[in-house]
């Protein structure tokens, strides 16, 4: 019996010694046969508890620019205002800009609780409708330089990087700026037909642009904000007359 009982043993400690421990997702796993130290657990409990805590304090990312679709066509200063909140994943201040109204702010008394409802939705409705925007179409004046034959070019001075375009509207101020401008600027022409488009053009040179812009990135910033946009394509038309000048493709990097 004795003899039976040794040979149990033995067995039950051969099978204890070969027992393997899947270790946890996102863990580093140990050397076989070798066991991990109390210290080394406490290490990796308490590095979990750390990113857990990191990430539960991080703030919401804003959304994602890729895969948004739908275009506004010369936007007013509350839409723009309106896509920089969205873009930039900031919750708007409804509620002050509805206190703020003048439409609240002097109405009788009694009006007032009807005047905010009115106005809240307004403008709820005016956030909700640019959440998919990806592409901004704006109408401008192209201040179109003169003909250097040395480069071949025309420069379209709008849409230079240093050009800003600018929407105040419920106390926000966003700016609009063209990341590619350097390359969207320059508008390439034989030289034997430069002299023909400046004919068209005429002795002022007064040209309106209507141009593409996709959305390339957000800036935050105290009291409104900075949207970089690519200019994807343009059209150029004479001010008088409306004839067509020009319709540029601009290269994309």
């Amino acid at each position: 019996m004795r003899k039976y009982l040794t040979l149990a043993a033995t067995a039950l400690l051969i099978a204890g010694c070969g027992e393997t421990q899947t270790p946890n997702s996102g863990e580093t796993q140990q050397a076989a046969g070798a066991p991990a130290s109390s210290a080394d657990s406490n290490d990796a409990s308490q590095d979990s508890r750390t990113e857990s805590g990191a990430a539960s304090a991080a703030p919401a990312a804003a959304p994602a620019l890729g895969g948004r679709t739908g275009e506004l066509v010369n936007p007013d200063n509350n839409t723009m205002v309106f896509l920089y909140y969205h873009l930039a994943g900031i919750a708007p201040p409804i509620d002050s800009w509805v206190e703020e109204d003048s439409r609240v702010k002097y109405a009788p008394g009694l009006e007032k609780a009807s005047k905010r409802t009115a106005i809240r939705a307004e403008l709820e409705s005016g956030a909700a409708a640019v959440r998919d925007v990806g592409f901004i179409r704006l109408s401008m004046n192209a201040n179109l330089s003169e003909y250097d034959p040395t480069y071949g070019e025309f420069l379209v001075r709008a849409l230079a990087p240093s050009s800003v375009v600018s929407f105040d509207a419920l106390g926000q101020k966003v700016e609009l700026k063209f990341g590619n401008g350097r390359t969207a600027q320059i508008w390439r022409v034989p030289q034997s037909q430069a002299q023909a488009i400046r004919d068209k053009i005429g002795q002022y040179g007064n040209v309106s642009l209507d141009v593409l812009l996709r959305i390339a990135s957000i800036l935050p910033g105290p009291g409104g904000g900075t949207i970089t946009t690519d200019v994807v394509e343009y059209e150029m038309q004479t001010s008088q007359g409306g004839l067509t000048v020009a319709r540029v493709q601009v290269a994309q990097q």
